[in-house]
């Protein structure tokens, strides 16, 4: 395990984030396996078994590196999951970096939480890990991601063949640069973590 600060559990205005564990295999294949969340997935739906591989994926991240893709809760109802999301390191490509990922249940889209938990992924990069970029990998119709990447200050840098015969995924970047830059105009914030 790393060095890296603690981030096993934050709090943000309406969210709790936390480590994922083992005990997440149902819910993690409940949202991953929803056609309506994987609509823009040239793969599709995930079966019950590529979820129990992203999750130990994602526990071992966090085993090794101290941070990870979180569990995405109601902070009023903790026991409520909403999606997951976060930074992990991933390779695009011959390119490698944080990725900022992020899917939600249905029932949990519209209403900011991808972006209040994506501000809090950011203040990790950038402000507690010291990173110097955070990327984003999205395919090019999903324009509701793309919206709310650029809403976070990321823009288009590159391309990713990663299903032949498609048209290329869009990467998305964010320097700690640029965000500092943007945090100076409005300090916004709002995110505390918690010691286990």
């Amino acid at each position: 395990m790393t060095d890296a600060p603690s981030s096993a559990t934050t709090l943000t205005a309406r969210l709790l984030l936390r480590a994922p564990t083992a005990a997440d295999l149902d819910v993690t294949h409940l949202i991953h396996s929803d056609p309506r969340t994987q609509r823009y997935n040239p793969a599709g739906p995930d079966s019950r078994e590529s979820c129990q591989h992203r999750l130990q994926g994602w526990i071992q991240h966090w085993q090794e590196q101290g941070f990870g893709y979180w569990v995405v809760c109601d902070r009023a109802q903790p026991e409520r999951v909403l999606g997951f999301g976060g930074v992990m390191h991933s390779r695009f490509g011959e390119r490698s970096g944080l990725n900022l990922y992020f899917r939600f249940a249905v029932e949990a889209w519209g209403q900011g939480y991808a972006s209040e938990m994506a501000g809090a992924a950011l203040h990790l990069a950038f402000r507690m890990l010291g990173k110097e970029q955070v990327i984003g990998l999205v395919r090019p119709d999903n324009l509701p991601s793309r919206r709310a990447l650029e809403r976070l200050g990321l823009t288009r840098d590159g391309e990713l063949d990663d299903f032949p015969g498609l048209a290329p995924s869009l990467l998305y970047s964010l320097s700690a640069e640029c965000y500092f830059a943007a945090k100076a105009t409005s300090p916004t914030d709002t995110v505390r973590s918690l010691e286990p």
